[in-house]
């Protein structure tokens, strides 16, 4: 199949906050609370269970913070405070002073919150856990957007991710800059080489069939192919892939191979991508470039939850 620009909300998406399932996050919420609070992942469930430190707190104190970026920061996840809050009680409340996106400098106030000191001192750490994360894989998708540049290409995560986060990580991509792959093995049929392998379809003959056999079966999907050589190319593109990845390809061989594919399909590259290589893979124009390092790659931001 020829490229259609129509195909292009199927190729690459961003996640909205909205598209995240609340009754998901919720339950991620309740399990990260039982790790801290009742032993959650245990064989053995401690005795007694809760919070042995804001025991000591008088449940009559109140308490206030601030979020504070420690140093520049992509927000990313504010709508994770609220329900936070309802699973430690209920009785805590937020004024942002940032919103998803937002790019802040170090000591700038991202929310303020307040309520019973006890349930603050509780949900500090879950907080700050779900925050941190996310806003480290936005500010790190930043960092790469920027060095990718401004070309036609565009950069996109991958399914590796933190196992139970993916969707909170592909949207905190998607916050910095980046764009979405596939969110799962649901949403393309994606050949690699593994399938390759198993298939026994190596070689560019045998690939060709797989991919038509493939677009037969599964004519509502794309259709994606990794190739890790040249003389697959011609076959898969034959056949009628949508999107060639070009795997471990040298910058020569991209030079030479990437023209080659976009006249009659997607072209992406993969494979040992790193920052330093963004801005040289850039010039070359692939559609797009997938980047696993995105997500697993990702330090935490440096927030702080700092007392009034």
């Amino acid at each position: 199949m020829s490229r259609d620009i129509g195909q292009i909300d199927q190729l690459v998406r961003r996640l909205r906050w909205d598209e995240l399932d609340p009754v998901w996050l919720r339950q991620l919420i309740e399990r990260a609370r039982e790790e801290d609070l009742n032993g959650g992942g245990l064989a053995q469930a401690p005795k007694p269970k809760g919070d042995a430190t804001a025991a000591f707190i008088s449940p009559k104190k109140l308490g206030r913070a601030k979020l504070i970026a420690r140093t520049p920061t992509v927000v990313a996840g504010l709508g994770l405070i609220a329900p936070i809050f309802a699973a430690y009680g209920g009785h805590c409340s937020a004024k942002l002073h940032a919103q998803d996106k937002d790019y802040v400098q170090a000591g700038s106030i991202i929310a303020e919150v307040e309520g019973p000191a006890v349930e603050l001192l509780t949900a500090e750490r879950t907080l700050l856990n779900f925050l941190q994360h996310l806003c480290g894989v936005a500010t790190w998708t930043r960092k790469h957007v920027i060095a990718l540049g401004e070309g036609p290409s565009r950069l996109l995560d991958t399914r590796k991710t933190t196992p139970g986060f993916r969707v909170l990580e592909k949207y905190a991509v998607g916050v910095g800059g980046g764009w979405n792959h596939r969110i799962g093995l649901f949403d393309r049929v994606m050949l690699k080489d593994n399938h390759l392998a198993a298939e026994e379809s190596g070689s560019g003959k045998s690939l060709g069939d797989l991919v038509r056999k493939a677009r037969t079966g599964r004519p509502d999907l794309l259709v994606e192919v990794e190739v890790d050589n040249a003389a697959q190319i011609q076959p898969v593109l034959e056949a009628g892939a949508d999107i060639v990845l070009l795997d471990n390809f040298s910058l020569a061989d991209l030079q030479v191979n990437v023209p080659e594919v976009k006249k009659l399909a997607w072209c992406e590259v993969s494979g040992g991508v790193s920052i330093q290589h963004l801005p040289e893979i850039g010039r070359i124009a692939p559609d797009f470039i997938s980047c696993g390092i995105l997500t697993h790659g990702a330090g935490w931001a440096d927030i702080g939850l700092d007392w009034n």
